[in-house]
């Protein structure tokens, strides 16, 4: 159907005092017609006077001339776009490494320029249409993200498990001429496309700077359901150490030769390697924290100021769990906490039991592995559960199961808080003035 759903109007908005309601269908903006909430944006973005042509539930359509004060919102809501699917079969793909049983929108691969320019997705490009690139050009969808793996054609094809796929570099070229400002990353695959493999991609990309601002390089992740799936070597600790010590010094030299951090390893490399992290400056304003990149050292700064506001709050006993690669700093956090509040914290490394050992961060973290690893632990007054094992906004795990639903199963009561040492802090001073309004 033409135009774009009305989700709902806000109260009271300039749209709703014209009678337009939830259901409705937004067909065009000043005579330029309305694919989707990017298209809606754009052509309302800067103007004071707008024509909306609007399909109403009884068929009719609505002509709305509109003046308003620069940057008055119209109070249109809509939906985020249904995402386009992936027509990739990527040999490291996550997806495909899912066993059975989790909620249906964990099993969509999304391949959408438009979600990489609205939420920071990564895309390849590699199923774009030129008309979609020359959009990306026209309304300065900018930044975007991009998963380049390897510039070069043969490498590249094979990661992506696909033929006669647009020259990569061909595309960025075009798109840093006509100034979109771009982040990439390589998902690293162990004797693909590492050695001089990389070395040509982080060459070719860093030539591409400014236009192209960053580049994250981070480990494959390989769970225990790789089932009928071309085998592939993992990163292991000794790979992590000489990947490290070998590319973490040519990030410091770009970045003297670029003026800026440009070259970014993972969290995970460190981690994996038992390697000190780099100096906080070689993060610059941390560009590829989403992607895992820079969320330890930024923890460990938040932890030295959150303690130095610590203050005695009782002498009850709390549990925190945690993903295993993350524990070993969040037990020396925890430790100065309760030396400082007079609690007695105990932290429980979960093991993935679910997706496998090999997979440790703490946002893949299930219910059912949290209850496996309580087992008959003395838990205490709580259970603190970092909010990143949940789904934004539903307070569900990655296995469906509920907050609520754990505390049944462990019998204590569980709190989830911000994941960072303040919001834990935070938590901290609600418990206490629970515990002494229980009193």
């Amino acid at each position: 159907m033409a135009g774009l759903r009305i989700e709902s109007v806000a109260p009271d908005s300039i749209v709703d005092q014209f009678g337009v309601t939830g259901g409705d269908r937004l067909l065009a903006v000043n005579g330029h017609p309305v694919r989707d909430l990017i298209d809606y944006s754009y052509y309302t973005a800067s103007e004071e006077e707008l024509l909306l042509e609007v399909a109403v539930a009884d068929g009719e359509i609505w002509e709305l001339e509109i003046e308003r004060s620069a940057g008055e919102p119209l109070g249109l809501i809509f939906a985020a776009p249904a995402p386009a699917r992936c027509a990739n079969n990527c040999l490291f793909c996550f997806v495909h490494q899912l066993p059975r049983g989790l909620r249906k929108p964990l099993y969509v691969k999304d391949e959408d320029y438009r979600l990489s320019f609205l939420n920071g997705n990564y895309v390849t490009l590699a199923n774009i249409k030129n008309s979609e690139l020359n959009r990306i050009i026209e309304q300065r969808l900018s930044p975007l993200y991009i998963s380049v793996h390897a510039t070069g054609r043969e490498v590249r094809e094979r990661l992506l498990g696909k033929q006669a796929i647009p020259d990569i570099m061909e595309q960025l070229k075009r798109l840093a001429a006509a100034g979109i400002a771009l982040h990439t990353q390589v998902v690293l695959c162990p004797d693909i496309n590492d050695g001089e493999e990389l070395r040509r991609t982080v060459g070719e990309l860093a030539a591409l700077f400014p236009a192209v601002q960053s580049l994250a390089i981070v480990p494959l992740g390989l769970t225990d359901h790789r089932q009928n799936l071309p085998p592939l070597r993992p990163v292991d600790r000794e790979y992590a150490r000489g990947f490290t010590a070998q590319w973490q010094p040519e990030a410091v030299r770009l970045r003297k030769k670029l003026g800026q951090p440009f070259l970014f390893l993972a969290d995970e490399f460190f981690l994996k390697g038992g390697e000190p992290f780099p100096p906080f400056r070689e993060y610059g304003d941390f560009p590829q924290v989403e992607n895992g990149v820079g969320m330890v050292p930024l923890f460990m700064k938040d932890g030295a100021r959150a303690l130095k506001r610590v203050k005695p709050v009782g002498t009850f006993r709390i549990t925190v769990v945690t993903g295993v690669s993350s524990s070993g700093f969040v037990a020396d956090f925890l430790a100065q906490v309760a030396e400082k509040s007079g609690l007695e914290i105990v932290l429980i490394p979960v093991e993935n039991r679910l997706f496998g050992e090999s997979i440790t961060v703490s946002g893949l973290v299930t219910g059912r592995d949290i209850v496996g690893a309580v087992g008959e632990q003395v838990v205490g007054l709580y259970l603190l559960v970092p909010d990143v094992m949940l789904k934004e906004g539903e307070g569900l795990f990655l296995d469906d199961m509920s907050v609520d639903q754990l505390e049944r199963q462990i019998g204590t009561p569980v709190r989830t808080f911000d994941s960072t040492p303040s919001g834990f802090c935070r938590m901290l001073r609600i418990l206490s003035g629970e515990v002494k309004s229980g009193e």
